[in-house]
């Protein structure tokens, strides 16, 4: 296996730094990379986080799987685990780069093109043409809560399989996005990505960091790559999901939250007015599903995304 120049032999690990871009300062932005060889063949997986800089449970997640020894004695194929994408995001924690680009809304980026662009592209060169399938580690956004979740690719049966061997309490079928990491895995490279989200950006979560840890020993079991038997996890699938979003503006307290299953009608939380003049405006779920998503903002703007429910069809 072969990334840059550096090339790694079976049975082997290394730690390979893959320059990205430039500060103001003259300092090198790197992308690190943890390689991890077995001397027996077997899938290459790639375990990724911080794409987006300010979304740290998924890196916690990947930090504490290298730190715990689990991907050094391999039994079969090959592990890349990279904790942190967007370096400039997380020191600034910040979710973009400079420019206010998403390094998700980049690929497959360009050697030569904006930062976020020459981010995507380390990846889309370098990592993605080695690998057979990945698991890209996410938090939910601006003081929004995931619950712990995996996402896979609608109507990708590999995509599918993959989702219900990580085990995470709840399955979702997506769609790609246009440039995002996902769409051009599989368009370009025929490769399925997983993404985990769980928990808030900025913040630590205990639950999101063990179902993280609990699903990439899964993954690793179920292809033999580890020792240990796989035992399944049942969760629960759907395969639709919607925002509820702010009638208005005002003051915001949820009375349901991520984890909890709700039904048609019911009331999830409310919208004070700050001046005491109007009285207090219910949300009330629109179909009987879960809430997989929710704001921990308390003051809210007109339009503002609320609620995260999921449903079957």
């Amino acid at each position: 296996m072969k990334i840059l120049d550096v090339t790694v032999a079976p049975g082997k690990k290394q730690l390979i730094k893959i320059p990205v871009g430039q500060l103001p300062s003259g300092n090198t932005i790197i992308v690190s990379a943890h390689v991890f060889r077995s001397k027996k063949p077997g899938p290459t997986v790639l375990f990724l986080a911080g794409v987006h800089g300010d979304e740290i449970n998924g890196m916690e997640i990947i930090r504490q799987a290298i730190e715990s020894g689990i991907f050094n004695n391999l039994r079969a194929g090959n592990v890349i685990a990279i904790p942190i994408l967007n370096t400039y995001g997380f020191i600034n924690f910040s979710r973009e780069v400079p420019d206010g680009k998403d390094v998700n809304r980049s690929f497959p980026g360009t050697k030569t093109g904006s930062l976020a662009s020459r981010v995507a592209f380390s990846i889309h060169k370098h990592i993605l043409p080695l690998i057979d399938f990945g698991v890209d580690f996410h938090t939910g956004g601006r003081s929004n809560y995931n619950y712990p979740q995996i996402r896979y690719t609608k109507g990708n049966e590999q995509a599918s399989q993959l989702a219900e061997v990580f085990g995470a309490p709840l399955r979702i079928a997506y769609g790609t996005l246009r440039k995002s990491l996902r769409r051009v895995a599989l368009d370009k490279h025929q490769v399925p990505i997983l993404v985990f989200e769980g928990g808030e950006n900025q913040r630590y979560d205990g639950l999101s960091i063990q179902h993280g840890l609990a699903g990439i020993r899964r993954i690793l079991q179920y292809h033999k790559m580890i020792p240990g038997e796989y035992t399944p996890k049942e969760g629960l699938l759907f395969n639709k999901s919607s925002w509820l979003r702010a009638g208005r503006g005002g003051l915001f307290q949820w009375m349901k939250s991520s984890g909890s299953w709700v039904k048609k009608g019911e009331p999830l939380g409310f919208i004070s007015d700050p001046q005491a003049i109007k009285p207090a405006r219910y949300i009330h779920a629109r179909a009987d599903g879960y809430i997989v998503g929710h704001n921990n903002t308390p003051v809210v703007s007109q339009g503002d995304a609320l609620f995260h429910l999921a449903y079957r069809e």
